[in-house]
Parts: structure tokens; C-alpha cells; sequence
């Protein structure tokens, strides 16, 4: 349990705890806090991805064929059941549990001979060697992290043709896209012409994939399996760094209960704050009192994951304490931090796992501990927060 038994999350979101499960604002847009509610309307099958940058990859020429993330129905699903065998847990353990563990061994190394480091940019590397083993970006030209670091910066400007500020950003975002896929997609997809491997870029040539639809595709795993894990290694060092009782218990426990602390702080403090879905016919979502609300076709629903994982009549008592293995009332899982649904993220089993692998190795370093606090801030183009500056050290030798 949390050190003050009520209210343990690190991140201000600056919205409201609770209140009404469904409602519509002002601008037409349904907020959704209650879990069962953001449940049923993420498993529909009447709504489809909205958010996330979908309304620019629906101006994309029809020939072009939509990343996964952007498409929903039969060709959706086809797509996700294909690609289900890389990220099952023995999939996950039996092909990249080695690899997690060497490049964990190679950023803490770093550390040990600094004596210090930036928690962001060790578990930023992690995240970038992993999703790379997993998508098949293992011919990459040096300076891979600067690439990402600049395509999903701290802060995002408006592209547009009418300021010199939107012509900046149109020129950047079109030098960071070229960027990408000279420095490290167009490599691995000529390796893989001549030579298919086990990976997603060879699975996407099968299937007729061009070399532009590659790179969206890494694009989006970029962003779902190297920033949102960054992230998340950070949140839960902090977690660890500051209530010592927890890490006592997470230092002693053995890998289903490390998991178990993992998912209740992903729960607490989910990365991803906001989930988006635009209704395609009537959705009739759980309300209060068992009653229920009808959401008409058309509509934009807007999922406060922070909510509906602190909805305490699916999480049980002290929604916003720290109590790995709580008892659920009515949730499947614990919480809505990896989506649900058709658009489930299908790297939960990946991102838990090495999030693990590198944070045992982390605490297992003597003398290690949290020399500076991270500084917080937010990418609303993911919806999601930032942790920077975090420095963690080890004693002099």
C-alpha cells in the first residue's frame, strides 16, 4: 500500500478525479471516466480510432495503405491476428528476454563507469534496441535516438503555409520523415528483400507493403514501443526511488509479483492519458445507477484513462493508492493503460517485460538511488506526460 494510503500518483494532469462516468461537453466531445463505460465503447465495434493524428492520415491518397493504428474493421483485425505470434508472452520471453538483458547490461554499464546518468536516456536506448529487434531496424545508420528525439520533440509547432512558423514545421517534420527512412528503414527493407527474417518489416513485404508504408508503420511502433516505454521506466523508478517500502517488496519479489507492482503503477499512472473514438453508428455506454447512455452516430468520445483507472467501482477501495494484486470489482485487467479492444496495444507483454529486466538489474546496483527528481511535462500530440532531467548515481569507488 502507498505510503499515504489514499493518493500516490506523482503525475498532475490538472483534471478532475471522478464525476459524472459519461458526459458531453460544451465543444460536443463525450468525456468518458467511468471504466465501465470506456471499456464498452473501446471493445465496440461501432467506433473507430480518432485521435492520435488520424485526421492527417485520412487526407493520405487512397492507394496508400493506412499503419495499423489507423484502420479498423476485417482488414484490422486480419492485420493483428497475422502479427499476434510476435508479441505473445512466450514470444516475448523465448525470443527477446536475452536481448533485454544484454542491453540493460550495456546501459547500466554506463552508469557504473559515469557514476551517474539520465534515467531517460538509459530507458530511452532500451526502448529503441528492443522495439528495433522486434520491427526489424537492426541495419540502422548511427544516430537512431537523435532521429526519434527529433520527431517526437518535448513540444510540437502547427504546420501550415500562411506563417514562417508553419513553414518550419512542415519543413521539419518532412526532414524528419526523410531522416527516418534513409538513416533506417530503406536499409532494412533492402536487407530483407534479399533475405526475409522473423520480424515485422519482412511480414509487411510479404504482404505487398512499399517501402512508404513501412516506415509508417515503424513510425507508429516508434511511438508506441520506444516513447511510451521511456516513459514508463522513468514513472515507475520514481515510484521505486520514493516509497521504500515498495521497493523492498519489489527488490524480494519474484517475477509475477515485480509484474504485478509494474501493472498497479501503470494502472495509477497511466502514460497514454487520453484515448480517442469516433462512434460509426449508436453506441449505448453503462451510466450511473444502471442506467445507460446512448452516444449517436458521428460523435468523438474521449477516454480520461487517469479516470477510468481510478473508477473505484471497478478498482476496489483507495483507487489511488499503491496496492499491486488489489481485488477488481468488475475489470478484466488492471486498468485501461494498454487500451482495449480491437486497438489493444499489442506491445503490453514486451513493455512490462523489459521495463522489468532493466529496473531488477537497476535496483540490484549497490549504493544506487535518485539524485535529482524528474521534471514533468506533456506531448499532447501522444496525450501523454514527459519525464525528464531525472539523474540517478552510485557512491564513489
Amino acid at each position: 500500500m502507498s505510503t499515504d494510503g489514499t493518493n500516490a500518483r506523482k503525475i498532475d494532469r490538472g483534471e478532475p478525479e471522478g464525476g459524472c462516468p459519461v458526459s458531453r461537453g460544451s465543444d460536443g466531445v463525450w468525456t468518458i471516466r467511468g471504466y465501465a463505460a470506456a471499456r464498452t465503447a473501446l471493445r465496440s465495434t461501432d467506433t473507430v480510432q480518432a485521435g492520435l493524428g488520424v485526421e492527417t492520415v485520412e487526407k493520405m491518397p487512397a492507394k496508400i495503405r493506412r499503419p495499423v493504428l489507423y484502420r479498423d474493421g476485417p482488414e484490422h483485425r486480419e492485420h493483428r491476428r497475422q502479427t499476434a505470434k510476435y508479441f505473445t508472452p512466450r514470444r516475448v520471453d523465448e525470443s527477446y528476454r536475452e536481448l533485454m538483458e544484454r542491453v540493460a547490461d550495456a546501459q547500466l554499464d554506463k552508469l557504473r563507469g559515469a557514476g551517474q546518468a539520465q534515467l531517460s536516456d538509459l530507458s530511452f536506448n532500451l526502448a529503441i534496441d528492443v522495439a528495433c529487434a522486434v520491427i526489424g531496424l537492426t541495419e540502422s545508420r548511427p544516430g537512431l535516438q537523435h532521429r526519434l528525439e527529433r520527431f517526437f520533440p518535448e513540444e510540437f509547432g502547427e504546420p501550415g503555409f500562411t506563417s514562417l512558423n508553419g513553414l518550419y514545421w512542415i519543413w521539419r517534420q518532412a526532414t524528419n520523415w526523410a531522416g527516418i527512412y534513409f538513416g533506417d528503414v530503406r536499409p532494412a527493407v533492402r536487407a530483407r528483400r534479399e533475405q526475409r527474417r522473423d520480424d515485422l518489416i519482412s511480414h509487411l513485404l510479404d504482404e505487398g507493403c512499399s517501402s512508404a508504408e513501412i516506415l509508417g508503420e515503424c513510425i507508429t511502433f516508434a511511438a508506441a514501443g520506444m516513447v511510451t516505454t521511456r516513459e514508463f521506466v522513468n514513472l515507475a523508478a520514481w515510484h521505486l526511488f520514493t516509497d521504500e517500502p515498495l521497493l523492498d517488496r519489489y527488490r524480494a519479489a519474484d517475477e509475477p509479483e515485480r509484474l504485478a507492482i509494474l501493472h498497479e503503477l501503470l494502472r495509477l499512472e497511466p502514460v497514454v492519458g487520453h484515448l480517442r473514438r469516433r462512434t460509426t453508428a449508436p453506441v449505448e455506454l453503462p451510466a450511473e445507477n444502471d442506467e445507460t447512455v446512448t452516444v449517436p452516430t458521428g460523435e468523438v468520445i474521449d477516454i480520461q484513462v487517469s479516470a477510468t483507472n481510478a473508477d473505484p467501482s471497478a478498482m476496489g477501495d483507495q483507487p489511488l493508492a499503491v496496492c499491486p494484486a488489489r481485488p477488481l470489482n468488475d475489470a478484466s485487467a488492471p486498468g485501461l493503460s494498454f487500451g482495449d479492444g480491437a486497438h489493444k496495444c499489442p506491445g503490453a507483454n514486451i513493455a512490462i517485460m523489459e521495463t522489468d529486466v532493466f529496473l531488477k538489474k537497476l535496483f540490484a546496483v549497490p549504493g544506487v538511488h535518485m539524485k535529482k527528481e524528474p521534471r514533468v511535462s506533456f506531448n499532447d500530440a501522444i496525450g501523454g506526460y514527459e519525464l525528464r532531467d531525472m539523474v540517478v548515481a552510485i557512491p564513489n569507488p
